[in-house]
């Protein structure tokens, strides 16, 4: 496995499906090894996260850290090259693997990274539109959801600094050297056709490994809902307050870490009914799943997927989302919650989901989308079918 971030250097979702995935294949009995960039990870902590060391015994990782600190993390975001980690990356990579895959690359090495595989079966996940946008999530002018390409002014715009590397030929050349895209989402398969890979990319969910011990854990004395993400701008977290903010007859808790978070908390100080719990651990956040009427993910840019749906869902908790990127589909496509374009339509969606009957049918569809399609069981069996594929197609034109 070849990412920018792991536990417990890490930040979001992508890093904690890399560590799912790695430790489970393990469990199985293959032998799998991690590389990861701790520079980059000090290079955008502005936070100063806390680190505790969390190590499973049976998955090696390389935690990569130079000398030159977020200086090595700053020359493959604008080089797209490995820099300072080239010879220990060119080192581990050299080694017999059957199988690199490839996740959120962008500090660890940038396109140039993709070159040093040597395993006969390559695979790059689509966690972000990092391929495809220089802010990763198609979020425009740091304001709005991207509607036109028109990268340079964006990311000077947005703070980032312009990733020259963009205007030559090395991302095409890098991704020859991927055998198959897997894709989280329809939405993002399609964000990626204008590589023209699209005939290896493969649509392959994700999962959540959350551990609920039963659908629900109590009775719900007053409408309860949950934020679970980065508490950003483009999360659409600002208007999702004001809209909860005069519902004073639920209450909202928003969980996570993020930019705006000390911004919010002075803003909403005089919502009692309005909750920021910051960073929760996982059998908190289980409770939270089972006791709240439904997750809200009010997203403006175009998410890749949506894993907070899944992990209510596997909670047997409905989702009111946004309509923005891969999410929607999630509750499109099982009925168990409801997605909304505006204002408006949240409202009438926290109207419907308040109502007991109505709360009970959903609760059952994401519970049972949630055992059919997004465990950890069913993705590795079409994980491991997938890799079994390839193995077979190249050894046919052997």
């Amino acid at each position: 496995m070849v990412t920018t971030f792991y536990p417990p250097y890490h930040f979001g979702g992508d890093a904690l499906y890399v560590k799912s995935l790695s430790e489970a294949l393990a469990e199985l009995g293959h032998h799998v090894e991690v590389i990861h960039c701790e520079d980059a990870f000090n290079t955008v902590n502005h936070a100063k996260k806390t680190i505790t060391s969390q190590v499973h015994n049976k998955v090696t990782v390389h935690r990569l850290k130079s000398r030159l600190g977020l200086l090595s993390a700053i020359f493959s975001q604008q080089a797209g090259k490995l820099g300072t980690k080239k010879k220990k990356i060119e080192t581990i990579l050299s080694q017999e693997f059957d199988v690199v895959h490839f996740h959120n690359i962008s500090l660890v090495g940038g396109p140039e990274v993709l070159h040093y595989s040597k395993a006969p079966i390559n695979l790059y996940t689509l966690h972000e539109h990092w391929l495809v946008c220089p802010t990763h999530i198609l979020w425009k002018n740091n304001e709005y959801a991207c509607d036109k390409p028109e990268c340079f002014s964006c990311v000077l715009k947005s703070g980032i600094p312009p990733q020259l590397w963009r205007y030559t030929s090395l991302l095409q050349k890098a991704l020859t050297n991927i055998d198959l895209f897997l894709s989280p989402s329809k939405f993002t398969a399609e964000q990626h056709k204008k590589l023209n890979i699209d005939d290896r990319i493969k649509i392959l969910p994700l999962f959540s490994n959350l551990s609920p011990t039963s659908s629900r854990v109590s009775s719900i004395s007053r409408p309860l809902f949950l934020f679970v993400g980065r508490v950003t701008k483009s999360k659409g977290i600002f208007p999702l307050l004001e809209i909860m903010s005069s519902r004073s007859d639920c209450d909202l808790f928003v969980v996570g870490e993020g930019d705006c978070l000390a911004e919010l908390k002075v803003k909403f100080s005089s919502c009692t009914h309005i909750s920021f719990l910051g960073h929760i651990e996982q059998k908190e956040l289980i409770e939270l799943y089972q006791n709240c009427t439904a997750l809200i993910l009010p997203s403006l840019a175009p998410e890749t997927f949506g894993l907070t749906i899944v992990e209510a869902f596997s909670c047997g908790t409905p989702a009111i989302v946004k309509n923005a990127g891969g999410c929607s589909e999630i509750v499109k496509n099982s009925g168990a919650g409801f997605v909304y374009e505006n204002n408006d339509e949240l409202l009438i969606a926290i109207e419907q989901v308040i109502n007991p009957k109505i709360r009970e049918q959903l609760s059952i569809k994401a519970r049972k989308t949630y055992e059919k399609e997004y465990t950890l069981a069913s993705h590795l069996k079409n994980y491991l079918a997938i890799i079994e594929k390839i193995q077979q197609e190249k050894e046919v034109l052997k």
